[in-house]
């Protein structure tokens, strides 16, 4: 068969302007299907329509929007929060770490996850302690964006863990948690596996880990690592082997309380940040933040807390330094207290310190069970 190709021998008439859509047609279009539409428009002009109206301002943080444009950012997202969890309250105070603002908007759970206390956090997942309708026996992983969860029953009854730490991959998640197991002689690590969806048990550590209950393991180059009581150690539990390990690397000297935290590019977290105080005698006189440099098996110094901001912490946490933990989001460290209402969180790619302003809708009767975590939207995390 011929293909025959008309030549384009129509004289061009006068341009004639479209007729406007009728506005009529804009309200009745569904909810869904207007977003799909605005969401198609490209980053710079999305953003500069958010001033127009509060419904297009809080599109940004629709679903929709973050699953299309995160996906085209490598290094950064689009949304990022801090979530701030009170046992007063049965909602979520969000801080966006973007727009350097509070948001007035809740998380979106349903009532009994309301109630229900947040253990841990990795990228967009959640996750609950206990399940409601499953005899206190089960976690509960939530991804937030995509509206999907699993119930994860606990790997024995009655299981008191310890530490519980959710670790978010490309294509799945773990969970570790550190129990005494059904003899109260015995200390376990349990670590639980989505892609299998089976937990696993491995020998404990015989070290009391930590200071402060309110600090989870932090994920580097495969493996959780976690600090000790005093005399400080660091050691980390291999997720692939389950085997213990002492870091060979010395401490600096005269330390009151050390904290972890670990971020960066890369899956495997990037680098180990160690948050600490300097002083004598159970009291802080300095704060400082060491990297560790794994080729010369040593802690290097890379920033002091400026000495008011260093009062202010010491003073807000009594020199009660069990109250203390920290974690890394979106290039910062954040160092929080249980019983203070702000963060103090340091830039690694700027070097410079800040304090997180108070929300101002926090009520003053609010003084103790504050805790802090990041939320960073994120759809290729799976439950």
């Amino acid at each position: 068969m011929d293909l025959a190709i008309a030549g384009n021998s129509h004289t061009r008439s006068p341009a004639t302007p479209t007729p406007d859509m009728d506005r009529k047609i804009w309200a009745k279009l569904p909810v869904e299907l207007l977003e799909r539409i605005l969401c198609l428009l490209p980053l710079k002009t999305f953003l500069s329509l958010r001033s127009t109206c509060k419904y297009f301002r809080s599109l940004i943080f629709s679903p929709l929007f973050i699953s299309k444009h995160t996906n085209s950012l490598s290094s950064s997202s689009i949304c990022s929060f801090l979530l701030l969890s009170h046992p007063q309250s049965t909602n979520y105070l969000l801080y966006d770490t973007v727009l350097n603002t509070w948001r007035s908007f809740g998380l979106p759970l349903s009532r009994f996850l309301s109630f229900t206390p947040l253990l841990s956090t990795a990228t967009c997942l959640l996750c609950f302690s206990a399940v409601p309708d499953s005899s206190n026996s089960a976690f509960l992983i939530y991804n937030l964006l995509s509206r999907s969860s699993r119930t994860v029953k606990f790997p024995e009854f009655p299981f008191a863990f310890e530490l519980p730490t959710l670790i978010a991959y490309r294509n799945g998640y773990k969970l570790f948690c550190l129990s005494s197991g059904s003899s109260s002689s015995n200390s376990y690590a349990y670590v639980y596996d989505s892609r299998s969806r089976n937990w696993t048990r491995y020998d404990g550590i015989q070290r009391t880990l930590g200071d402060s209950y309110h600090q989870q393991g932090e994920f580097y180059n495969g493996s959780l690592y976690f600090a000790t009581r005093e005399p400080f150690s660091i050691v980390n539990f291999d997720l692939r082997t389950g085997n213990w390990k002492i870091l060979d690397v010395d401490l600096p000297e005269d330390l009151t309380f050390v904290r972890l935290t670990a971020g960066g590019d890369g899956e495997n977290g990037g680098k180990l940040f160690m948050f600490g105080g300097i002083g004598r005698n159970g009291i802080s006189r300095s704060m400082k933040i060491w990297e560790l440099n794994e080729k010369e098996r040593k802690w290097e110094e890379i920033e002091s807390v400026p000495e008011m901001m260093c009062r202010k912490f010491g003073s807000v946490c009594y020199h009660n330094y069990e109250h203390i933990y920290c974690f890394w989001h979106q290039g910062m460290i954040c160092v929080c207290c249980y019983t203070w209402p702000e963060v103090l969180y340091y830039r690694v790619g700027r070097r410079t310190w800040h304090w997180l302003p108070q929300c101002p809708s926090l009520p003053h009767k609010w003084s103790c069970g504050f805790k802090w975590f990041s939320f960073v939207p994120d759809l290729c995390a799976f439950v």
